[in-house]
């Protein structure tokens, strides 16, 4: 199931990625976005990418307008730059209008954001539905700031324009669907953005790899909340009708540990194949309650939408110290074995569904294994060399499917693949 040329690799090839995005000025609109979307496109060159007016009427929401920097900065009196957009993207807030002019401190202070608890942090701040306009500093920073005159200007354009997003179709034997979601609005933040659409692009060049695929799949790289708004307004009865299973992918770059948020519904194949695989690979996972949500799970779980997408991340947002700030960084936050183990949790979550099957036994009572070669011809006392093999042969009876099976006997899904394999190689099992 696994190609073996990703196993060493792909965590550096996602990390590179990561560098390649992490300078780029991204919002909910704008030509960062689409920059975004072009470097994501010269690796999946199937990604098609739409884009939707300014003002469309998206349910109760309407795609705003289209926000883009050219420059932002403020100088002292004495023409020294205090703080410069150049330097770092998070120095502004999110969608700030244009402005040029001479202020003091205390008419400055009003527009100035900063964390005293994290005094050489910057935090990100954003005004998407509200005109605004303000610059984000560390704390330690603004604290020194003199009495004096300052020059503030932002070179901006918030006008009419498009919402932009990319959409990778992936056909399979049946029309039935695995979603996959990303969103790509964030500036330069490592684990919560860059890390979600980093690790979802080389898991569709996985997908696309596979020979023979059981399922079709819809991958989505949006901007956050009103970007899966937008797409479910779209494309909301085709997904009510193919989509099986979903994972809404955020917060997959570091190494701090392994966090699962569940589906509304909390018992969809997406909820048991998530859980199942973080068991297997960490134990002590952290798992949230959907009240704990804040992604766009909060959209594709919406009354009457009621996806089946569920959350697999490492650090959840909101939960590690970094969040929204400059630093959730590449340094010191997100790394390639992060990214690494981001991608295979998914990757074997996906498995999960996409190799899901129901077994069915031949035989009445247990077959001779060992006439197959399957097991010792040896009775010594204390030894049971096939354990996993007659206890998936005792729950196959054509009505439990493979992943439920897997979780009864508590092996790895894979393995349990690996072992159905074996069996039906010998007539064992059959596919029902």
């Amino acid at each position: 199931m696994l190609k073996k040329e990703y196993d060493v690799e792909v965590g550096n090839k996602i990390y590179t990625l990561a560098q390649k995005l992490w300078p780029i000025n991204r919002s909910i609109t704008g030509n960062g976005v689409r920059k975004t979307l072009s470097v994501i496109q010269s690796i999946i060159p199937d990604l098609t990418i739409h884009e939707v007016s300014s003002g469309t009427k998206v349910f109760d929401w309407e795609v705003p307008n289209e926000w883009n920097v050219n420059e932002a900065w403020i100088k002292d009196s004495q023409g020294n730059t205090v703080v410069d957009f150049k330097n770092n993207n998070l120095h502004l807030v999110g969608y700030s209008t244009p402005v040029d002019l001479k202020i003091s401190l205390q008419e400055l202070s009003d527009r100035l954001y900063s964390l005293p608890e994290q005094p050489e942090a910057i935090p990100y701040v954003t005004s998407y539905y509200s005109p605004w306009w303000g610059f984000c500093i560390k704390d330690r920073q603004k604290k020194k700031l003199k009495e004096e005159e300052y020059h503030v200007y932002i070179d901006s354009s918030l006008k009419p324009g498009s919402l932009t997003y990319g959409e990778l179709l992936i056909p399979g034997k049946s029309e039935k669907e695995i979603f996959l979601s990303t969103y790509i609005c964030h500036p330069s933040m490592a684990n919560n953005e860059l890390s979600g659409p980093c690790v979802t692009t080389y898991l569709a060049k996985w997908i696309q790899s596979l020979e023979d695929r059981n399922y079709s799949y819809r991958v989505v790289f949006i901007p956050e909340t009103i970007g899966s708004i937008t797409y479910i307004s779209k494309n909301i009865d085709v997904l009510k009708e193919r989509v099986t299973a979903g994972f809404n992918i955020t917060c997959v770059g570091d190494d701090r540990c392994y966090s699962y948020l569940p589906s509304r519904a909390g018992s969809t194949i997406a909820d048991t194949a998530a859980m199942h695989v973080l068991k297997h690979i960490d134990p002590s996972y952290k798992r949230y309650s959907f009240l704990e949500r804040g992604s766009d799970e909060r959209q594709y779980c919406a009354p009457g939408v009621d996806l089946p997408v569920a959350t697999i991340m490492r650090s959840k947002y909101g939960e590690y110290s970094e969040y929204h700030t400059s630093l959730d960084d590449l340094e010191n936050v997100v790394t390639p074995k992060g990214l690494q183990g981001g991608f295979e949790a998914i990757k074997a979550a996906i498995s999960c569904v996409e190799y899901n099957l129901v077994p069915d036994n031949v035989h009445l009572c247990e077959p001779r294994l060992g006439k197959r070669g399957l097991r010792s011809n040896l009775s010594i006392a204390g030894t049971c060399d096939v354990h996993d093999l007659m206890n998936l042969i005792a729950y196959s009876d054509g009505t439990k499917s493979l992943l439920e099976i897997a979780e009864i006997i508590n092996v790895p899904f894979g393995k349990a693949i690996e072992l159905y394999k074996i069996l039906e190689s010998h007539s064992i099992l059959i596919e029902k």
